[in-house]
């Protein structure tokens, strides 16, 4: 049986495609498709942001410099770190080389989990400092006005970067999902095809946070 057999006859190919190849391609496509209307999800958000950020720019300046940088730039340097074993993983994965691969999907899922937890860190000073929009919001340094202005800052904060949360923790489960299948060698040279379009899915929300993190952290920081 030569490789074209072989490829047609995989246990992965669904009866819909005639090869491994073109259910690749499919898979790939339905990803782009995805993140395109992620992209349009998100979009409305960062339209919001720009609008509010125009109209309450002090209001603004002063609520970014609350922001905790160190923890922010830290949070950007595990993610980017990420995409690093995601690209790994799939690189692995098209070498069948099971044992790297199952090691740079977990090492990907424990930087996420990192993420995650300096995210929380920075959440619950948020709230310690009364820094979440409601009746116990305060910012003492700035005038009342300023500082009424400044939760909305808050509100697309806690917006943007809770979806974001949220995606990495459906990233997460995701990427558990592909060590279990990793673990039981069922990705090779031949079919690497869901590893792939999920790291797409990683990636875009690192490209999701390298916007987020200027916008919300760098504001008036010359």
């Amino acid at each position: 049986m030569n490789v074209t057999e072989h490829a047609e006859h995989h246990p992965a190919l669904q009866h819909h495609f005639e090869d491994l190849g073109q259910q690749h391609e499919a898979s790939t496509l339905g990803m782009w498709v995805f993140l395109a209307t992620e992209i349009m999800f998100f979009g409305a958000l960062f339209f919001a942001y720009a609008l509010y950020r125009h109209q309450f720019y002090d209001a603004f300046i002063a609520a970014s410099h609350h922001q905790n940088i160190v923890l922010g730039t830290v949070n950007t340097a595990v993610l980017i770190f990420s995409s690093l074993t995601v690209v790994l993983s799939v690189y692995f994965a098209q070498t069948s080389n099971r044992k790297a691969l199952v090691w740079a999907l977990i090492a990907t899922m424990i930087l996420g989990a990192v993420f995650l937890g300096i995210k929380a860190i920075e959440y619950h000073e948020h709230f310690e400092h009364h820094l979440f929009p409601g009746q116990n919001f305060s910012m003492p340094e700035v005038t009342l006005p300023v500082a009424q202005n400044a939760q909305m800052f808050y509100v697309l904060y806690f917006l943007m970067t809770g979806l974001h949360a949220l995606h990495m923790v459906i990233g997460l489960g995701i990427f558990a999902w592909l060590t279990w299948r990793a673990n039981r060698g069922e990705f090779s040279i031949e079919y690497y095809g869901p590893v792939e379009v999920c790291g797409l899915y990683w990636h875009f929300v690192d490209i999701i946070w390298i916007f987020l993190f200027p916008l919300l952290y760098l504001i008036g920081r010359h």
